[in-house]
């Protein structure tokens, strides 16, 4: 018999609807069964591509001995914490603070009002590793709540107080300025694993949003370091192991410290981060193998996280027939099957799949010479070989979609969504490419009506069904991607629907000591209210607030949306410049709040050849503080930047400007390159 999940849209609460366990989903009703029956909550918190979420199902919530002590005792909370980042940024920080550490699945107890009194992550069935089995520790938890509930309960109330101590972003009276980014750079330099490439040891995750702060520096400045801290990351990730080099797309991060052996599940926010990151680094190095993960990577994202109606997927699991990896590794007889002698003569030699393998007795693909010299190991022109190894890719990739996928968890997510809208219109201008392009149009579109059903914006949405108040995150990686949008197509729509999300913040989310809260005045009250500032693996609904308001700012010219942000961004370039790595996203938030900003007005029809032929020319660099607006003079909806200005001769006409004060307008696309010369 199935529990209450069965009637949530999660996949992931899905997959817990047929335990034994009497699961509630989050809500008033569980909440007050819990008071009305004077018993803790036991709060699960998980996602669908978590694999140790997996192996506790299995081992305990599948398990009708737990279940019935579950039952009896608790009342039992399931929460998929993609659709309710605030409740699991809430209680992960109990966690953390009881234990020093978090992770998924996160395995709380809570008095009846949801006050955190004892937690962790993955607990066993039997006791190992100096943890207790689950069930010794329910029927612990249990006893204490008898006999010693007082004792419980002064712990929640003390947690409780430490959590309501959010971050204080108060500015300390320090003007922004370089030398946050000098120390960023330095720690930078000083953590970075120059032998396989980015920064800490295993588990390695990726570091999108370090190695973006790095290319901003090098735009900046002309940082040669910088730029060869981020090539070198680049390039070690997109060898294989992390990045999928049959499929596309990069898994979630490494067990180890060289990029050999991922933990397989994909994320979307990971490729959505990645693969605009490695757009940049092609705009500013020409560099082709760059431009090829990213093409690879947004086609993933299209042909297998792409949902019908215009929304992209939010994970990819990392099981499939109940084993980590299965689908993606390969036995050398495999390949041997698949692969004619002299394809798989080329193949060995590029990723040195052998018979003992490097992943318990099979082998993660991975790439370690590069392409010239396999090429010259096995006496070929480059040119042959990269003919021999994208046949032999094909092969495998077809062969491989004959085995059994791993689940797609289908829900899609506003926030990670308006992370892929950013880059997939990036992409488009950057590229040219018009598929890619079309698809930016369709989730810009599928937001702001599925997403948007009554005017204002939701969380998550799946099969036809939003939920959820959407949280600081969401709004504002939406209304990046829209002002992304916008600056691809120049349909003021964009704009101003972006400007929509920035009101929407300032109205609902801010907090009078400085930033943002991460749920709105409006949503349903929890213990406290959250608010989060750390940018890992995401960067923080703050984080892209404040991106949102100073871009915003530099189309408009408006105090409204420019002095919070700039307040905000000066209370944390200290706390950014020493923990670069944990707050990436503000230290290129911060660079560019330094400025200066250029503003590049078009005047005339987007769709003209000569309008085109000026857009160009910033279409082509990487100019991470440059705004651009567009569209014929008069417009309606269109930004301040384009207001009085005219075309000359009735031809496209660009002003380029800085503070709002412009250069002469031109309708010359060599004198626009020289003028944007010299103003970087």
């Amino acid at each position: 018999m199935s529990n209450r999940l069965s009637g949530e849209t999660s996949p992931y609460l899905h997959q817990h609807a047929e335990n034994p366990v009497e699961w509630h989903p989050w809500g008033e009703e569980a909440l007050k069964q819990a008071m009305e029956q004077d018993r803790p909550i036991f709060l699960s918190i998980g996602y669908a591509a978590c694999h140790w979420c997996h192996v506790m199902a299995h081992e305990s919530f599948e398990d009708p001995q737990t279940a019935a002590v579950m039952n009896r005792y608790f009342v039992n909370i399931k929460v998929d914490r993609e659709e309710r980042p605030d409740l699991d940024s809430l209680y992960m920080d109990a966690v953390v603070a009881m234990t020093g550490q978090g992770g998924w699945p996160m395995s709380v107890f809570l008095t009846p009002i949801g006050e955190p009194f004892y937690g962790g992550t993955y607990f066993p069935p039997t006791p190992q590793h100096g943890l207790p089995s689950f069930r010794e520790l329910l029927l612990t938890i249990a006893r204490r709540w008898r006999e010693e509930r007082q004792s419980l309960l002064q712990v929640g109330t003390k947690l409780t107080e430490h959590l309501s101590a959010s971050p204080d972003l108060t500015p300390t009276g320090t003007e922004m300025g370089e030398s946050a980014l000098d120390s960023a750079a330095a720690q930078l330099l000083r953590q970075y694993d120059w032998t396989h490439g980015g920064w800490g040891q295993a588990p390695k995750f990726p570091q999108p949003l370090a190695i973006e702060f790095l290319l901003r520096l090098h735009a900046r400045r002309r940082d040669q370091l910088a730029l060869d801290m981020a090539r070198h990351a680049l390039a070690a990730m997109a060898r294989g192991g992390l990045y999928d080099l049959l499929g596309g797309g990069f898994h979630r991060y490494c067990v180890d410290s060289n990029w050999q052996v991922p933990h397989f599940e994909k994320m979307l926010y990971d490729n959505a981060q990645l693969a605009q990151v490695y757009l940049h680094a092609w705009q500013i190095t020409s560099d082709e193998s760059l431009r090829r993960v990213h093409d690879e990577t947004v086609a993933f994202l299209l042909s297998e996280m792409r949902d019908p109606e215009g929304g992209f997927f939010s994970s990819i699991d990392a099981d499939s027939e109940g084993e980590e990896g299965k689908f993606y590794v390969w036995q050398l007889e495999e390949i041997e099957a698949r692969l004619p002698a002299e394809l798989l003569r080329a193949f060995e030699a590029a990723t040195g799949a052998s018979r003992s393998g490097n992943f318990d007795g099979a082998n993660v693909l991975q790439r370690t010479p590069d392409d010239a010299t396999v090429a010259a190991q096995l006496g070929l022109t480059l040119q042959d070989f990269t003919a021999q190894w994208q046949l032999a890719r094909d092969i495998l990739r077809s062969a491989r979609a004959e085995r059994t996928r791993p689940t797609t968890d289908d829900k899609v997510i506003s926030s990670w969504n308006g992370l892929v809208l950013t880059t997939l219109a990036e992409s488009a201008r950057a590229t040219g490419n018009t598929q890619v392009l079309r698809a930016a149009l369709e989730l810009g579109a599928f937001m702001l009506e599925k997403l948007t059903p009554t005017g204002r914006l939701l969380r998550s949405w799946r099969r036809g069904r939003a939920r959820f108040a959407a949280q600081l995150a969401d709004h504002a990686a939406l209304g990046l991607g829209l002002l992304s949008l916008y600056q691809t197509d120049f349909d003021p729509r964009w704009f101003q629907a972006a400007r929509t999300q920035a009101e929407e913040i300032l109205s609902h989310f801010a907090d009078p000591r400085g930033g943002f809260f991460d749920t709105g005045d409006d949503h349903e009250k929890l213990i406290t209210r959250p608010k989060s500032i750390q940018d890992s693996p995401v960067a923080s609904g703050n984080t892209l607030a404040v991106d949102l308001l100073l871009k915003l700012g530099a189309l408009t010219g408006e105090a409204a949306f420019i002095e919070p942000a700039l307040s905000a961004a000066r209370a944390m370039q200290a706390t950014s410049a020493q923990h670069p790595t944990a707050f990436a996203g503000w230290l290129c938030a911060i660079e560019f709040g330094l400025g200066p900003q250029l503003q590049l007005g078009v005047i005339g029809e987007p769709g003209s050849p000569e309008f085109q032929d000026l857009i160009r020319v910033a279409r082509r660099r990487y100019l991470p503080r440059l705004v651009v607006a567009g569209g014929p003079t008069g417009q309606p909806g269109n930004p301040a930047l384009l207001v009085d200005r005219a075309t000359v001769d009735g031809q496209s006409t660009a002003y380029l400007c800085q503070g709002f004060s412009c250069r002469l307008p031109t309708t010359s696309p060599k004198i626009l390159e020289d003028q944007l010369n010299k103003a970087l």
